[in-house]
C-alpha cells in the first residue's frame, strides 16, 4: 500500500479508519487509464424529453408528479457540484437532512462522504454528487421499483451532462439500480463495470450511512476508495 501524507491520515482518522503502510510499498500507479467516450442516453429514457440545460432539467425535476413522491417530499433534491467533474458520486435517494435543504448527502452520512473525499484527495466541490431518486420516500424506505424507473431519466440527463469519467456508486440498491442486478454489493466490489445507459465506467462501495452502522467495514471502505484513486488517476 502506498505511503499515506500526513493529510491523508488526518482524514483517514476522522473516518475512524487505521491503516498500517508498508515503508516499501511503490506509490500507486495507473495500469490503465479509462478511455474517454462519448456518452449516449438510451432509449429508456424517451419517456422524458432530453433537456441538454441545466436550468430546463432542473426546474423540469422541481415540477415532476412521474410517481406519488412528489405528495410527500418538502422538495426536491437535484444534485449538486462540480458540473464537469472527472468523478460523479450516486446514491440511492434522499433522506430527511436531504429533504429539507434540499441537497444530496447533507447530514451525518454526508460529512462521512466529504471525509472519504479527502482521504484521495478530492473536496466535495471537485465531484458531482446526486441520488437516483430526487425525492425522499416515506420515512427513508427503500426506493420502488417504479419510482426508480419514473425518475431515472432525469439521472442519466444529468450523467449526460457531466460527462464523468468514473462513477462511484454509493450503497448496495444504487448499486444494483445502475447496473440492472441482483448481485451482492461485496460480490461487485473491486471491479470496473459499465452503466449500461451510458457506457460510464462504474465502481461500487458501502454507503456512508451503512458504514456509520458498521464502521467494521470502514477498512473495506477505504480499499474501495485506492481502488478508485488507482482507477482514475491518469499520467
Amino acid at each position: 500500500m502506498a505511503r499515506l501524507n500526513p493529510q491523508q491520515q488526518a482524514y483517514l482518522d476522522a473516518m475512524g479508519v487505521t491503516v498500517w503502510v508498508s515503508q516499501s510499498s511503490p506509490e500507486l500507479s495507473v495500469t490503465q487509464p479509462i478511455p474517454e467516450s462519448p456518452i449516449v442516453v438510451a432509449a429508456q429514457t424517451a419517456s422524458v424529453p432530453v433537456l441538454e440545460d441545466w436550468t430546463v432539467l432542473e426546474q423540469a425535476v422541481k415540477q415532476c408528479q412521474r410517481c406519488d413522491l412528489h405528495k410527500t417530499r418538502t422538495q426536491t433534491v437535484f444534485g449538486v457540484g462540480n458540473r464537469q467533474a472527472e468523478l460523479m458520486v450516486i446514491g440511492e435517494a434522499p433522506g430527511a437532512d436531504e429533504d429539507r435543504q434540499g441537497e444530496p448527502f447533507v447530514g451525518r452520512a454526508g460529512q462521512l462522504l466529504n471525509e472519504m473525499l479527502k482521504a484521495i484527495g478530492l473536496q466535495r466541490q471537485q465531484v458531482y454528487i446526486a441520488n437516483i431518486l430526487k425525492c425522499r420516500p416515506p420515512n427513508n424506505r427503500d426506493p420502488k421499483p417504479e419510482e426508480a424507473a419514473q425518475c431515472s431519466a432525469y439521472l442519466f440527463q444529468q450523467i449526460a451532462l457531466v460527462k464523468p469519467r468514473l462513477i462511484l456508486a454509493v450503497g448496495r440498491i444504487a448499486a444494483q439500480r445502475l447496473l440492472k442486478t441482483d448481485t451482492a454489493l461485496g460480490r461487485m466490489r473491486g471491479k470496473v463495470h459499465q452503466h449500461p445507459e451510458t457506457g460510464v465506467p462504474l465502481i461500487v462501495t458501502y454507503h456512508p450511512a451503512y458504514l456509520l452502522r458498521t464502521p467494521a467495514d470502514k477498512r473495506k471502505a477505504w480499499e474501495d476508495l485506492l481502488f478508485l484513486r488507482k482507477t482514475i488517476k491518469s499520467d
